[in-house]
C-alpha cells in the first residue's frame, strides 16, 4: 500500500523542508513539494519527518537473559524512541559464536522484531578469549560485524588473531576495551574524588585506554575496520586521534550518557554504567571530538536489568542504563533546542546517517529517492516529561526519569509500515 505524507517538513540533506513523500514497503518512491498518486494520505501537520535513527551498540537480553529484555520488548522500545535499524549485542547464552546458534539467533528476530534487528557475533568463544570464534560460518549467514562487548580480549595474540580474521572477511570489529588489570573488585564509578568521597571505589580512565591503545597498535599492522565502543575518556581520545592520523581504518561511538552526565551527577546505582560517568572534563573533551570528528557518531549501549539488579549496594549493583526511549529526545533537548549548539541535521547525522554509512547499511540512513522507507514522525519542540513506567522495555534502569523533554517522537515507519504509533 503506498502512501503520502503531507504537510510535514521533512530532513533533506540536515534542511528541513515543506515536502511530500510517497513511499511504499520497497521504499522511499518521490519526494517533491506536491504529489498526486493513488495512495494513503496521512496529514503531518505540526510534524518533521526524519531518517530512522540507527543505534549500533543494544542490549536485548534474549537469549538466555529474557527477564531483562527481549527481542520484541527491546524492539518496541527502540520503535518508541525512533530507531528502526538496531545491532544486538552478543553477550547472551548461548553465545551467537558460530552458524549454528546464529541460524536460530536470526530465525528469533525474523519472529519478535518489531525494527531491523542485525546481530554481532562474537570475536571469541563465548567471549572468553582464547580462542576465536567461527566468524566464517556466520558470515556465511550475512553476519558482518563481531564484538566480545562486556569483556574485553585480553590476550594480544588472540587479539592479533581476530583482527586478521576479520580483515580476512572483510568485516568489522566493534570493541569493548577495558583491561581488568586496572580494576579492582567492586570498583563502580569513574577515580575521581567526585564519586570515590562516597566510599565507592573508582575506575581509571586507563582501564578503557590502554586497551584501546593495544588495539589500534594492533591495526596498524592487520589493517582491519575496527570500531571503539562507548568511548568516555580524554586518554582514549588522544589514542584515537593519533590512530586516525596514521590512517587507521577506525571509529568509535560515544554514548547519550556520556554527552548528559559526568562524575558528580551520579546518585546511586542508577548511575552505574561501564565505562563510568567521568569528569566535566572528559565530558567537555567528548562533546568537542564529535563536533571535530574523532568520535563519528552516537550509540546508546541500552543495557536493561532488573530492580533487583539494581537495588543493590553500590559495589554489587549490574552495570548499565537503558537509554533506547530516552537519548534522541534528551540529546535534542540539550544540544538542540537549549544550547543551540548543534543543529537537528548534526543530530541527525550522528544518529542515523553516520552509523549507516560506517556499518555498511546501503539505503538507510537518509531520506532520499530510492531509500528504503525507515522514518520517524516528530514533534519538535513539544514538552513531555520522561516517565520510565511508560517504557516499553522492562528495564526501569534509568537516571533520567522525571527530566522534561522538548522532543516527541509520534511516528516510526520501519520499511513503509508503521511499527510505533502514539496513541492520540
Amino acid at each position: 500500500m503506498k502512501r503520502i505524507i503531507r504537510n510535514a517538513k521533512v530532513l533533506i540533506n540536515g534542511t528541513l523542508e515543506n515536502l511530500e513523500l510517497l513511499f511504499d514497503e520497497s521504499g522511499i518512491l518521490e519526494i517533491a513539494p506536491h504529489i498526486e498518486a493513488d495512495a494513503e494520505i496521512t496529514d503531518a501537520s505540526g510534524m518533521a519527518v526524519l531518517p530512522g535513527l540507527i543505534d549500533v551498540h543494544v542490549h536485548l537480553r534474549e537469549p538466555g537473559f529474557e527477564h531483562k529484555e527481549t527481542i520484541a520488548t527491546g524492539s518496541k522500545a527502540a520503535a518508541h524512541g525512533g530507531f528502526t535499524t538496531i545491532f544486538a549485542m552478543p553477550n547472551l547464552n548461548p553465545f551467537p559464536d558460530n552458524k549454528q546458534t546464529m541460524e536460530a539467533y536470526l530465525e528469533k528476530i525474523r519472529q519478535d522484531a518489531y525494527v531491523n534487528v542485525i546481530p554481532y557475533g562474537t570475536i571469541t568463544k563465548g567471549e572468553k578469549g582464547e580462542e576465536v570464534s567461527d566468524m566464517e560460518g556466520m558470515k556465511q549467514l550475512g553476519i558482518r560485524w563481531f564484538s566480545d562487548d562486556g569483556v574485553g580480549v585480553a590476550n594480544d595474540g588472540v587479539m592479533e588473531k581476530a583482527q586478521k580474521e576479520v580483515r580476512r572477511l572483510d568485516a568489522l570489529m566493534a570493541c569493548h576495551t577495558e583491561d581488568m588489570n586496572y580494576r579492582r573488585p567492586g570498583a563502580s564509578v569513574h577515580d575521581s574524588p567526585a564519586v570515590t568521597e562516597n566510599g565507592w571505589l573508582g575506575i581509571p580512565s586507563e582501564c578503557e585506554s590502554a586497551q584501546l591503545e593495544r588495539d589500534l597498535k594492533l591495526a596498524e599492522t592487520t589493517g582491519l575496520r575496527y570500531h571503539g565502543c562507548h568511548i568516555s575518556a580524554i586518554t582514549s581520545l588522544n589514542a584515537l586521534r593519533a590512530a586516525k592520523a596514521k590512517g587507521l581504518d577506525v571509529s568509535a561511538e560515544v554514548t547519550a550518557h556520556h554527552l548528559l552526565l559526568e562524575d558528580r551527577d551520579v546518585k546511586g546505582p542508577n548511575w552505574k554504567m561501564n565505562p563510568p560517568l567521568r569528569t566535566h572534563e572528559d565530558r567537555m573533551a567528548l562533546i568537542e571530538a564529535l563536533e571535530d570528528g574523532t568520535l563519528d557518531f552516537i550509540a546508546s549501549d541500552h543495557a536493561p536489568h532488573t530492580e533487583a539488579d539494581k537495588n543493590k549496594p553500590m559495589a554489587n549493583a549490574a552495570f548499565g542504563i537503558i537509554s533506547l526511549e530516552t537519548s534522541f529526545p534528551l540529546l535534542y533537548t540539550e544540544f538542540v533546542y537549549k544550547q543551540k549548539r548543534w543543529t537537528l541535521g548534526q543530530l541527525v547525522n550522528w544518529m542515523s546517517t553516520k552509523p549507516a554509512e560506517r556499518f555498511g547499511l546501503q539505503h538507510k540512513g537518509k531520506i532520499e529517492k530510492g531509500y528504503d522507507a525507515d522514518l520517524i514522525l516528530v514533534s519538535l519542540g513539544e514538552e513531555s516529561v520522561i516517565n520510565k513506567n511508560s517504557f516499553f522495555s522492562k528495564g526501569r534502569n534509568t537516571p533520567f526519569d522525571g527530566w522534561t523533554v522538548r522532543c516527541e517522537v509520534k511516528e516510526t515507519i520501519v520499511s513503509g509500515k508503521t511499527v510505533w504509533r502514539k496513541e492520540a
